[in-house]
This record gives C-alpha cells, structure tokens and sequence, in this order.
C-alpha cells in the first residue's frame, strides 16, 4: 500500500514542530532550574532593640553590642541559673566554674503581640508560642517592604520555609490549666509555625517547617529557591524564628562545657572560648528573577546558589 505524498508530507510537518516544541520546553525548564532567586522584601526583630533591616543595618554599622542580660520576665530561676553564693556557682556556668554564663542576646518584650489584627483570640494567642506570633508578624511586614499587600495573597501560590526549633513554650503551656489546653497542639507544634502564617493569610502554596538546628534558615532558603524554580510556589517568605521560653539551651551546654563565659561567640578567633545563644525571626520575601522583573518589585539581592544542611 502506497502512502501518499502529501500525508507523508503533513506528518513530517507535525513531528518537527513536536520536536520544536520539546526543544522549546526543554530549554525554558533548564533555564527555570538555574534562574537566579530575587529578594524583594525583608523584615525582623533581633536582640539590641533591632525592629527591622535598618535597624539591624545601623546596629551592624555602629557595632552595638546585642548580648545582655539573663530576661527577669520570663519566670526564669535567675538565683539558681546564675548561683546565690557569687559567680560560677549557679547552673549556668563555665565547666570549669570559674565564671557563670549570665547574658545572651534576647528579644525585647517577645511576648507582645496584635492578636485582634489577626483575628485571633486572647486566650489562644496566650496558648501560641512566641515564635509562631513574632513570624506571622514579620511575615506580614516583609510583604508590606515589598510593596505587596498581605491581605491580597489569599488564594495565591506562596510558600512558606521556616527554620525553628522547639522553644520549651509548650511545657509552660502545658501547666497553665485547662483553658488553654484546646489551643495546646496548635500552639506548640513545629509544624504550625510556618503553618500559622499560610492559614492566616490564606496561602496555597507549600508550608515548611524545618529544624536542621543551626542551619535551618539556610536550608528553609534553599528550599524556597528549589520550590520557585520547580513552580511549586510564585512567591516565598523564607526564614527562621528563635525565642527562648525556657533557659534549656543555657543548662545544656552548661553540662557539657560548651558556654562562653561572657555569653558571645568568637568564631575563627585565638580567643573562641564557646558558644552564645540568642534570639531573634528574620523572614525575606523570594521571587524568581524574571517575574520580580515583570512585577516591578524592587530587587535587593539576588540569591544565584543555596546549600541543604549535613552534621
């Protein structure tokens, strides 16, 4: 049987525009792989009265000191952290006992927060760890610093990435009685903190918690980039959250001998002597290059490469 000319001709025509087309896709999904990530907004709250990016710039500029004091409103056992019979003798203290580890970097007043502007109720903002309110709050403000308005993106493809670790608020929560026990799982799950923020403001996109201890925020930026370029998401708010409910941290490394007398980090100094803690939420608002371009979103920086975590 003989094929006609001109069927062989039309199915020619349609397998080189079908390679066309593959060719097309295939170069526009290798280019999405290696976009560069655009910044478009930031905010945070960091220890030394630092309430957004240019706080934190002049605190940076001016070389302010962020670390104080052990908090005296947060319930803390400062007599038997710090020791009644002079320095070295309480639980916070250098292994050798020399000297007790008093200060870190800690947030003003953690606990403040609008929960009518979120509509949320006092008896379950009471039951919401400090760190779900403060990301919620800096979430919205980084969208705002982009010039994007946080009520409009319901609905939306933005994601979510955290980095946080558990905060010891769930054990306080926990003793405070049976009023605050229907908010108890919401309020301490790891899960909820990047949830909290894609529920209130009504996001479909991805919603990520993440705890690779010191590097969560690294790996929460890394997965934003990743979910961008793979269409997972249009939009991110990528960061990390830290508050410390409890002095765990402080008692913990206190029995391994791993604290810094004076509370601060000296990294890639003779004079390293331990580790510091401190508190503070950065989130910044990421989006692919190309479309912060045809947003008109005013463009920061550029993230061009991330890296995951591995101990």
């Amino acid at each position: 049987m003989t094929v006609p000319v001109e069927k062989l001709t039309e199915a020619l025509r349609v397998s080189l525009l079908a390679n066309s087309r593959l060719r097309e896709e295939n170069r526009a999904l290798a280019d999405a792989a290696h976009e560069p990530i655009a910044l478009v907004g930031m905010a945070c709250r960091f220890p030394g009265g630092v309430r957004g990016p240019d706080d934190l710039w002049r605190l940076v500029a001016d070389g302010v000191d962020g670390v104080g004091p052990f908090p005296t409103d947060r319930g803390w056992d400062l007599d038997s952290l710090l020791g009644p019979d002079g320095p070295g003798s309480g639980t916070s203290a250098t292994a050798e006992g020399a000297s007790a580890t008093a200060e870190g970097g800690f947030l003003d007043e953690p606990g403040e927060f609008d929960a009518a502007f979120f509509h949320i109720s006092p008896r379950e903002a009471l039951a919401t760890d400090p760190q779900q309110r403060l990301l919620l709050e800096v979430s919205w403000e980084a969208l705002e610093r982009a010039g994007i308005d946080p009520g409009a993106l319901a609905g939306s493809a933005t994601g979510v990435f955290t980095g946080a670790y558990q905060s010891g608020y769930a054990e306080l929560v926990a003793r405070g009685g049976e009023q605050l026990r229907a908010h108890q799982i919401t309020g301490g799950a790891g899960s909820v903190i990047s949830g909290r923020v894609s529920y209130t403001l009504g996001l479909e996109g991805p919603a990520v918690s993440v705890d690779t201890a010191c590097s969560s925020s690294l790996v929460a930026m890394h997965l934003a980039a990743q979910a961008l370029r793979a269409g997972e998401c249009t939009l991110a708010l990528a960061g990390g959250v830290t508050v410390m409910a409890s002095p765990g941290m402080f008692l913990g490394f206190t029995a391994q001998g791993g604290l810094a007398p004076d509370g601060r980090c000296k990294p890639f100094s003779d004079d390293a002597d331990g580790t510091g803690w401190a508190e503070g939420v950065g989130v910044v608002v990421l989006e692919r290059l190309s479309d912060a371009r045809r947003h008109g979103h005013e463009v920061w920086a550029v993230l061009r490469s991330s890296a995951v975590n591995q101990d």
